[in-house]
This record gives structure tokens, sequence and C-alpha cells, in this order.
């Protein structure tokens, strides 16, 4: 019997050292920045080519060792936006994006407390939205997406951190770009991000 009772004791301890060693975070992230290097075969009238600002979340699970997951939302209003050549567009034509992705990082052993800097891939939808002011051309489209990137994350303290972000997200789907006659995205831009990393 107490052969039996210290065998329980030793297996929960072993479990219970197991278990803490392949813990797993929850990080929530609110973020803010800016488009750059956008293109699209949607809707010629509009100006893409230039930064502007998208907001969102992502929702990332990651564990201690260097794989992990997250679910990403991101919104730029104004994305496709107007010049004193382009006044057709409207201001609220937005493009949307919602993602599931793959983390790969450096595990917590080798950085420690320091940034722990990471890689993404994964695929999901883009929605774009635009408008002109005549109403002649109205588009309100999903697409099915890539996003590639990659990025760090730095805590400072044991709930609180920052996280930087740069990634690429385009569809699948191409056209043959007017301008260029090159196939091209129907909808793609590159984006920088910053946001307040919280973690549970």
């Amino acid at each position: 019997m107490k052969a039996f009772v210290r065998a329980a004791v030793l297996t929960g301890l072993c479990l219970g050292a197991s278990s803490a060693s392949a813990r797993a975070d929850i990080i929530i992230t609110p973020f803010v920045g800016k488009t750059f290097a956008a293109q699209t075969t949607l809707f010629t009238l509009a100006n893409v080519d230039k930064q502007t600002w998208i907001v969102g979340t992502s929702a990332a699970w990651l564990t201690s060792s260097i794989i992990g997951a997250e679910v990403e939302f991101g919104y730029a209003p104004r994305f496709f936006g107007q010049d004193s050549l382009n006044s057709l567009t409207r201001p609220g034509s937005n493009v949307t994006s919602l993602t599931g992705n793959v983390l790969l990082t450096l595990p917590v052993s080798v950085t420690r407390e320091s940034l722990r800097p990471y890689i993404t891939g994964g695929m999901g939808v883009l929605h774009a939205s635009v408008n002109d002011s005549l109403e002649l051309l109205t588009i309100d489209r999903n697409m099915l997406a890539l996003s590639i990137g990659g990025g760090a994350i730095g805590f400072l303290n044991s709930r609180a951190g920052v996280r930087f972000d740069l990634r690429h997200i385009r569809s699948t789907s191409t056209d043959v770009d007017t301008a260029t006659l090159l196939t091209a995205p129907r909808l793609g831009f590159w984006r920088a991000t910053i946001g307040v990393a919280i973690r549970y």
C-alpha cells in the first residue's frame, strides 16, 4: 500500500512538472499601424498605393517552446482613398482581414525575458468594400487570402508588453493589371503595426 501511495505521488509530481513545462499563454493584442505598397485590380479608379491607417486585434496561443497559433482581425478604413486626380471613391470604402496563422518563435529558454522574435504564416479572408460617389460601381467582395510576416513580442512585466509586427496580406486570386499588363493580386498590401500585448 505504501509503495502504491509513493508511486501515485511521484506520478502526480511528474504530471505537474510536465504540464508546467508545456504551459501556454493566451496573448490578446489590440494594434494600430499603417498599410503601404498596396495594389489592386478590383477598382482601377481608386488610389491605394499609399499609407493608410489600420486597426485591429490578435488573439494568440503561445507555448514556451517554438510553436503557437493566432486569430487576427484587421480593419483599414479609407483604404481606397481620394486624391486630386481621383474624386470618385467614397471615404467609407474599406478593407477588412480575418486570418488564422501559425507562429514559429524562439523558445523562452533562449530569449528569457528579452524580445521574442517570431515568423507567421496563414490563410483567411479579405473583404473589400468600395463605393463611388456616382453609385455606378459598387464592390462588396470576399476573397481567400494569404498572410505571411514576422515580428517580436516583449513583456514589461508578467502581464503587459509590446508587440511589433510586419506582414504581407494578399488575395490568392489574381487578375491582369491594366496599367502594367502583368498578373497581380486582386488585392494585396504590406502592413506595419504596434500593439499592447496582454498576457493571460
